[in-house]
């Protein structure tokens, strides 16, 4: 049996779809399950039940301080290795992205599962192409973003999931491998074009300030959307690999209309 925690997170929800398809058996775990899936909360030690499970999907615990997060992650690798647990995936960062503000616990969580019993496999996620797509803004017709003419290699949340599920069809197949998953890079100006707008960009200081200045926004957000944007911008996230094409063994989403996508949906 497969268990995919944040069942009701949009990446784990994908995956969960796409192994159903396969006729494979799998339970989602998420904090309010319903008729379907599992109570699993990375907070509540009671609730994490691994028996009778024999692969984890591991989706981060993000949205929260790195002490809070590796402490989930911690109690998820603990309880899986007493449960009997042979084979954890873990939906990590890609190793570009070791300079943002949300690496440290990514890496560390790799560290605990490597020093753990437990087979592994390590799905390092470049940055979904929605994200990209919905950090831009909209001025007066114009697509506004502080990421220059900077490239990145964005990935669509869509094909993240089929690889998860490729892996997790055979997770032994894929035991000790450290996968980078990444599509080919593309930039804002695509982005702009495919929509039919004008592109406005704006300095780093000036998306910081909007940031501090929003009041939806988690204290841990603003600095972690910014070491985004400037990364964007100065190119240190636009290297492609070709590990997830190789996994898919098909052509990827285009990245450039699911950008444009989300950008388009936040248009007033």
């Amino acid at each position: 049996m497969i268990l995919v925690t944040g069942a009701n997170r949009q990446l784990a929800s994908l995956t969960l779809l796409e192994l159903h398809a396969q006729g494979i058996a799998t339970i989602g775990g998420t904090r309010k399950p319903g008729s379907s899936e599992c109570l699993i909360d990375f907070d509540d030690p009671v609730s994490l039940d691994f028996t009778r499970i024999d692969t984890l999907v591991l989706t981060s615990a993000g949205y929260a301080e790195d002490d809070r997060v590796i402490a989930r992650h911690a109690a998820v690798v603990s309880a899986a290795m007493r449960d009997g647990v042979t084979h954890i995936i873990y939906t990590s960062l890609v190793g570009a992205g070791d300079h943002l503000g949300f690496a440290l616990a990514h890496r560390a969580t790799e560290h605990l599962i490597r020093e753990s019993d437990l087979e592994w496999t390590f799905l390092r996620n470049g940055l979904y192409a929605e994200l990209f797509g919905g950090l831009m803004s909209w001025k007066d017709g114009a697509l506004e973003t502080p990421f220059g003419d900077g490239r990145i290699a964005a990935v669509a949340r869509g094909d993240l999931a089929a690889a998860a599920a490729t892996v997790a069809s055979d997770p032994h197949a894929h035991a000790g491998r450290t996968y980078e998953l990444t599509s080919p890079s593309i930039d804002a100006t695509q982005v702009a074009e495919h929509l039919g707008v004008p592109l406005q960009l704006i300095s780093l200081g000036e998306y910081r300030s909007r940031l501090l200045s929003d009041p939806g926004l988690l204290p841990l957000q603003p600095p972690m959307l910014a070491s985004i944007a400037t990364s964007i911008r100065h190119d240190f996230l636009s290297e492609s690999q070709p590990d997830l094409t190789i996994l898919l063994r098909s052509p990827l989403t285009d990245t450039v209309t699911v950008a444009a996508s989300a950008a388009k949906s936040l248009r007033p």
